[in-house]
This record gives C-alpha cells, sequence and structure tokens, in this order.
C-alpha cells in the first residue's frame, strides 16, 4: 500500500511535504523578499528620499548590517510562518480543487481555479499573520540602525512579547485586511496559473510532467501573482510596519491615497523586481522540491 492510502494520512503527509518543500525555498529566496521590503518601506522618511535600487539597498544592507548575515534578518519568523501559511494554501487548494472537480480536476475553468487558489490564500493569511508580523517588523528593524536608531526586538520571541504588551494580543494581527488582500491576489495568480500553466505544457506536448515543465509553470505564476499582488503587497508592509501611538495611515485605503499623492502611482509597484526575482526562484525551489517529495512519498503530481 502506497503512503496515504487513509485520507488523514494522506493530508498530513502533504502538509509535512509542503512544509519542508517551503522551508528550503524560504531559505533560498530570503534575502531577496528583505530587500523587497526596505524598498517598499524606502520614502516613508525624509532620511530615505535619496533614490535606491534593488542592488544597492542590498549593498547597503551588507555593508552596514553584520555583513551577510543582514540579509537574513527576520527568517526564523519567516519560517515560522510557512509551517502555516504555505500547508494550508496548498493542501486547501488540491482539497477544493478535487471538492469541485472529481476526478477531472482539469475540466475546472481558469476563474474557478483563480476563486479556490484566492480563498485558499486568504485562509492561510489569516492564521499566518502573526508571525508575517513579526517578519515584517523584524525586517524593518536594520533599517532603523543604519539611520543611527536602536533596534526595537531582539528576536521573533521578543518581538511578539512586546507587540501582545504594547499593542494588545490583537496587535499581532495588524495588517490583516491588506495582509489578507495581497493573500487572496498572490494565490490566485500563483496557484491558478501553476496549475493551468503546468498542465497546457503537459497537454500540448512541449515537455513531460518533469522539472522543465515545473519550472515554466513556476516562472509564468511568479510574474502573474507579482503583477496583481504588488499595489497589496505595498500596502501590507506599511501597514504592518506601523507601531501603536505611531498612526501614519489610518486603514488600507489611506495608505493607497497617501502613497500614490506623495510617492506617485508608480510606489504602488515598489519592489517589483526584487518581488518578481523572489517569487520565481522560490516557486521553482517550492514546486521542483514539492513534486519531488509527492513522487517519491507516492502521490500522484499536483
Amino acid at each position: 500500500m502506497k503512503i496515504g492510502e487513509n485520507g488523514n494520512q494522506r493530508s498530513w503527509t502533504k502538509i509535512a511535504l509542503s512544509s519542508l518543500s517551503a522551508m528550503v525555498a524560504e531559505t533560498t529566496t530570503f534575502p531577496i523578499d528583505l530587500t523587497k521590503t526596505r524598498l517598499q518601506l524606502h520614502g516613508q522618511s525624509l532620511s530615505s528620499s535619496r533614490s535606491t535600487n534593488a542592488f544597492r539597498l542590498a549593498s547597503e544592507i551588507v555593508r552596514s548590517e553584520q555583513g551577510f548575515l543582514g540579509l537574513y534578518k527576520g527568517l526564523s519568523p519567516a519560517i515560522i510562518r510557512h509551517l502555516f501559511y504555505t500547508p494550508i494554501r496548498i493542501v486547501g487548494y488540491e482539497h477544493f480543487r478535487n471538492i469541485l472537480g472529481g476526478t477531472d480536476a482539469d475540466s475546472l475553468s481558469l476563474s474557478s481555479k483563480a476563486l479556490i487558489g484566492g480563498l485558499s490564500g486568504v485562509i492561510a493569511q489569516v492564521v499566518a499573520s502573526p508571525a508575517d508580523l513579526v517578519k515584517v517588523r523584524m525586517q524593518a528593524d536594520g533599517r532603523l540602525v543604519s539611520e543611527g536608531l536602536g533596534r526595537r526586538y531582539s528576536g521573533p520571541f521578543d518581538a511578539l512579547n512586546k507587540i501582545v504588551h504594547s499593542e494588545g494580543f490583537g496587535g499581532l494581527w495588524r495588517g490583516v485586511f491588506p495582509n489578507v488582500q495581497r493573500a487572496f491576489l498572490v494565490n490566485m495568480g500563483e496557484l491558478a496559473c501553476y496549475d493551468s500553466a503546468k498542465h497546457f505544457v503537459i497537454q500540448n506536448r512541449i515537455c513531460e510532467d518533469n522539472i522543465y515543465a515545473h519550472t515554466l509553470a513556476s516562472v509564468m505564476s511568479g510574474l502573474s501573482a507579482t503583477a496583481l499582488s504588488c499595489p497589496a503587497d505595498v500596502v501590507k508592509t506599511r501597514m504592518m510596519n506601523q507601531i501603536e501611538g505611531v498612526v501614519v495611515y489610518r486603514n488600507s485605503y489611506d495608505c493607497l491615497v497617501k502613497t500614490v499623492k506623495i510617492e506617485g502611482l508608480k510606489a504602488l509597484w515598489k519592489g517589483f523586481f526584487p518581488t518578481w526575482a523572489r517569487l520565481g526562484p522560490w516557486q521553482f525551489v517550492f514546486w521542483v522540491s514539492y513534486e519531488k517529495f509527492r513522487k517519491i512519498s507516492g502521490f500522484s503530481s499536483f
């Protein structure tokens, strides 16, 4: 009997495999995520009014923040986040897809896949939002140090403790609404596009169900997810970086309006290149790993 014949065992095995694949992908691409976050926060203060780009910013981080290790500030909460976020959205998407599509999941339309992808992302993000908040705060800490200010948090647990103490338990879900909006758009683009693109590549005999098909599908889904989600990602990052008593933006809409008014419409796509540059490799590492782990464990291809 193959692993996972029992329904519950199948689900738990997929959860474990998706968590492992996400940890590998997150560790590999985290420096790009850190650079993207700093780019999105750039322009909020007078001291950061000088124009910059991803390469210059990454160089400044290495030079002023513990060398190469500075590019991994906030990795631990990012890993913790993916222990919840990725299994829920990946396994949830496949579960909803099988319910709606039955034995022929390929019969589902792109719009149906986009909807269940978005909903899976929303559920996952609500659960993982506290870890995401800690990750953003810790990534932003390095920018404070480079401006001559002290760090707010010594580590992820210290961040959790201080946030709960100063902002209440509900403070762990600060920015949850822009976070959920972004998660819906990211997963709508990523999961639906990867699923459809991979089957298109295989069905049209461009290549077999192998690393080449997974690579093509992951690149296309990464570009789609980035284009859809970047504005919501900028708003999410800025909302989550606010602390109690220093309210720059009243809500997501206010953040959106102020960002466009002060920095122009193109500010909503700040960090587009590092976001796409991260999503492409992240999805490549994740999907190749996940598909391989599934095969080894006796599951069919995603």
